[in-house]
């Protein structure tokens, strides 16, 4: 895989000039029928919750995935014959546009198909994420009639088969050691036990949809629709999760893998290179992800000291983080305070995100706290295209020096901005809408990078804030390559983020965690950023006074997530375009 994408990408023409190709010729063709033929499968395959989702246009789902493994069989048997079919275009024949595509769909699927020759079903959470959380995210759904209604409850019934297909795929993980580590499990069956043991069934998220419903339902169908959501919640939903909490508490962590490293388990050496060629886009080693993570440390531990020196503290790196972690001056007193402040460094980068980028999307971003089943092992906030979640609990662990950081990367210019750009870009292919780590988590750490141009850090220690950021996801480079690789043990894992961040002893708990049990995607985020860093300089020094930075972020953010050797070549293009271009 690496072998075509590079050669092919150091030939890549800037997709900006697709308008020029002539029509399309055979090779075109026969490619373009393909992925649309397999994306049509596709969504087949992940039935449509949200009606005002981009698959609008699919009628909502009364069913969840089919997740057995006869039904993961058969799309290992398609995709491997999608595989087939692309292997026999000459992609020296396709059009430079197609080549473009080519260059992302090509591993896009490899990646698909690996996941289910390795059977990464029957470990169908982490953690960070989960199958379980993800079903409540079905209840930010938004019915239009009473026909979506229905299916809404349809999906709801069809829990129990879904989550009994979901347990006997992890009973078959457990039984050849393929498994979350036992050691990051305690306190997982909270976010299980808060529906299995529901009383109110109203209070459960699950309802939300039927809180305010569309006045063209008539209020007697509304009185129906509601106690048919109900008795779906009361009668399917709930005696669901109360049998995978016994599951998870009876079969689940007394046979969880007691070891912590992804190449412990069977065939994990594969399976871990595997996660890093996905999560990385690049062919690099364990070893090397090793040695880069070493050198980020180093240089970013040299710009914090210089901040400890320029606020006059009198005392060592770690009592400087003590002082951090302590001192109340740096925390909000309510969930509310955090809310607000965020949305106030969101208002004033809108007063300066113009000046960096020249094309900023029509859509809209909101910020909710994070869902309490959730929020005690997530993450200090997560972002999309339409939300930026923040996360309120335990608030003595989230300080306000490291939110600006945050909100920069979780809403805009990072997640929020860039996935509503993703999705008005209409004239790409529908997978090239897909999200790839590398690029979207690499944009999101540039764009912390990015406030420091828009004056977003107002004081020395958001500043701090911005470089803890920078090297947590360093360390992320050290730790998750440690873990996997070299044999580090937890504490060894948490004694190095703790040691080097001044993240809270909360968050360095909970991010180590998600790092021992989600091997590779931890990876993305420095490794991405190193690269769009790199092409910036790279800008900047051929192009001298004709360097625009509105336009160089333009070319970046222009076409959707692209693997970073295919974002390089385009960028490449870009700049050799604007150099040949004559002087205004």
């Amino acid at each position: 895989m690496k072998s075509f994408v590079l050669a092919c990408c150091l030939l890549l023409p800037l997709a900006s000039h697709a308008a020029q190709v002539p029509a399309a010729n055979a090779a075109d063709k026969a490619f373009e029928a393909l992925y649309k033929a397999e994306w049509a499968w596709r969504m087949q395959q992940a039935p449509s919750w949200d009606e005002d989702s981009d698959n609008s246009a699919r009628p909502p789902a009364s069913t969840l995935a089919d997740v057995g493994p006869e039904a993961q069989a058969r799309r290992l048997a398609y995709l491997e014959g999608v595989l087939k079919q692309l292997d026999a275009i000459d992609a020296s024949k396709l059009s430079p546009k197609e080549q473009v595509n080519y260059a992302v769909y090509r591993p896009q699927i490899a990646h698909m198909a690996a996941e289910l020759r390795f059977r990464d079903y029957e470990m169908p959470f982490n953690a960070d994420s989960s199958f379980w959380s993800d079903l409540g995210f079905m209840a930010r759904a938004t019915p239009r009639d009473a026909a979506g209604y229905r299916a809404y409850a349809a999906r709801l019934r069809d829990v129990p088969r879904y989550f009994d297909q979901q347990m006997a795929n992890m009973r078959a993980g457990l039984a050849r050691g393929f498994s979350v580590p036992r050691a990051v499990l305690d306190g997982r069956d909270g976010s299980i036990a808060m529906i299995a043991e529901l009383k109110d069934i109203e209070s459960s998220n699950f309802f939300d949809p039927y809180r305010k419903m569309p006045q063209t339902i008539p209020a007697a169908e509304q009185d129906a629709l509601r106690a048919e959501s109900r008795a779906a919640i009361r009668d399917a939903v709930v005696p669901a999760y109360a049998r995978l909490l016994a599951f998870f508490r009876s079969e689940y962590l007394p046979k969880a893998r007691p070891t912590l490293a992804a190449e412990a388990m069977p065939d994990g050496q594969a399976w871990y290179r595997e996660q890093v060629r996905k999560y990385t886009t690049l062919d690099l080693t364990p070893d090397e992800i090793h040695a880069i993570g070493l050198r980020e440390v180093a240089a970013i531990r040299a710009e914090m000291d210089a901040i400890i020196r320029q606020v006059g503290f009198q005392g060592s790196f770690a009592e400087f983080i003590a002082f951090l972690r302590t001192d109340p001056r740096f925390y909000a007193k309510t969930p509310q305070e955090l809310l607000d402040r965020a949305a106030w460094i969101s208002k004033r980068v809108d007063g300066e995100i113009g000046k960096l980028i020249g094309t900023l999307p029509r859509g809209r971003f909101t910020i909710v706290p994070v869902p309490p089943d959730i929020a005690p092992f997530w993450t200090a906030g997560r972002g999309g295209a339409d939300t930026y979640w923040l996360n309120t609990y335990d608030l003595p662990s989230r300080p306000l020096y490291n939110l600006p950081a945050l909100t920069l990367h979780e809403s805009a210019p990072g997640h929020a901005l860039q996935g509503s750009l993703v999705r008005e870009q209409g004239e790409v292919p529908d997978f090239r809408k897909d999200y790839i780590s590398a690029y979207g988590e690499g944009w999101g750490l540039y764009s912390e990078w990015l406030g420091k141009e828009m004056g977003i850090y107002e004081t020395p220690y958001e500043d701090f804030g911005r470089l803890t950021y920078a090297m947590w996801r360093a360390c992320r480079l050290v730790i998750d390559t440690g873990v996997h690789h070299k044999g580090w043990t937890r504490e060894q894992a948490l004694a190095y983020l703790r040691d080097n961040t001044a993240l809270s002893e909360h968050e360095v708990t909970t991010e180590v965690d998600r790092y021992i049990s989600w091997p590779g995607q931890a990876l993305s985020y420095k490794l991405g950023e190193l690269t769009i860093m790199r092409l910036r300089r790279e800008a900047e020094a051929t192009l001298g006074p004709k360097f625009d930075v509105r336009a160089f972020h333009d070319a970046v953010l222009a076409q959707g997530s692209l693997p970073l050797p295919v974002l390089e070549s385009q960028i490449r293009a870009y700049i050799a375009e604007a150099k040949a271009a004559p002087a205004k």
